[in-house]
């Protein structure tokens, strides 16, 4: 069975989608999900997931980091130069200390407007999708979290300046170059992203698209190695068979309760996720290799 995750490094004029079934036809399975959409000019971490392991997307960790540039002096109506600009400004006389302290704000949980042209859903539409029909929406600030940022370079001449974020999925790197650019009174946009890690994996586990089209297609990355966040109970051989069958199982772990845990069989291989339940039962939220 095949079961595992595949990290591309994706290039950039090529959807998620579109790597997706990339995958599905190298690979021949319909069960194919990835990780975290990029936007087609975004390059870089994509993680996809094969098989039942489409199902243990959601006990992944939801934190990303990027490298980013912005373009100073421009917005745009997608707060990317792939949009149409609205305003162009002149820059004011920037410092590298200066722009380093403008960063400040955006550190920690902040409120964040997510940009026009996304996939934030209004009304049961995307935003995205009624942008291109000339019916741009104002979208509500969403919470966020930015872990760490920081200044990696600043070009005075081309007013660009790099920068190095981690943050919380749900993050947009569009937004933070939109509004450092308003905090700098000259305007923003994001010029070029690439996302160096996603769900816990990084670009050197990553593979690019050509290795797609190799006689044998790369080999997957471990369930197991994804899920090494989470804490883990193994079974004992009499235990196999009732897990099998949906039962719950003891477990002495303490842990509080409805934690995510990692399933493994006796032969070391995943098994499948369960959550903590009261009196120290794990009660079975995914089986692989159910019976029957």
């Amino acid at each position: 069975m095949t079961c595992g995750f595949l990290v591309l490094d994706k290039p950039a004029g090529l959807s998620s989608h579109g790597c997706v079934s990339r995958v599905r036809r190298a690979y021949g399975l319909k069960r194919v999900g990835h990780g975290g959409t990029l936007d087609p000019a975004v390059t870089g971490v994509l993680p996809i997931a094969l098989g039942p392991a489409t199902r243990l997307l959601p006990y992944l960790t939801g934190d990303k980091a990027y490298r980013g540039r912005i373009q100073l002096g421009l917005s745009t109506d997608s707060d990317d130069l792939e949009g149409s600009p609205l305003q162009r400004r002149p820059l004011p006389p920037l410092e590298r200390s200066a722009l380093a302290e403008a960063l400040e704000p955006f550190r920690g949980t902040i409120a964040q407007r997510p940009p026009a042209v996304s996939a934030v859903h209004v009304n049961g539409e995307r935003a995205y999708k009624l942008a291109r029909q000339g019916q741009p929406q104002e979208l509500p600030p969403r919470t966020v979290t930015i872990h760490h940022i920081a200044l990696l370079g600043w070009d005075p001449t081309q007013g660009q300046l790099e920068l190095e974020v981690r943050c919380s999925a749900g993050t947009y790197i569009r937004s933070l170059a939109r509004d450092l650019g308003e905090l700098l009174g000259c305007g923003g946009c994001l010029a070029s992203l690439r996302r160096t890690e996603a769900l816990g994996f990084g670009l050197h586990q990553s593979v690019p698209l050509e290795a797609l089209d190799a006689a044998a297609p790369p080999a997957l990355q471990s369930p197991l190695e994804a899920l090494a966040h989470l804490p883990q109970h193994r079974l004992s051989a009499a235990d196999l068979p009732g897990w099998r069958c949906g039962r719950s199982q003891p477990c002495g772990l303490p842990l509080p309760l409805d934690t995510a845990v990692v399933v493994v069989a006796p032969d070391g291989n995943l098994a499948g996720m369960a959550r903590m339940q009261g009196e120290g039962q794990l009660q079975p939220r995914l089986v692989l290799d159910a019976a029957g």
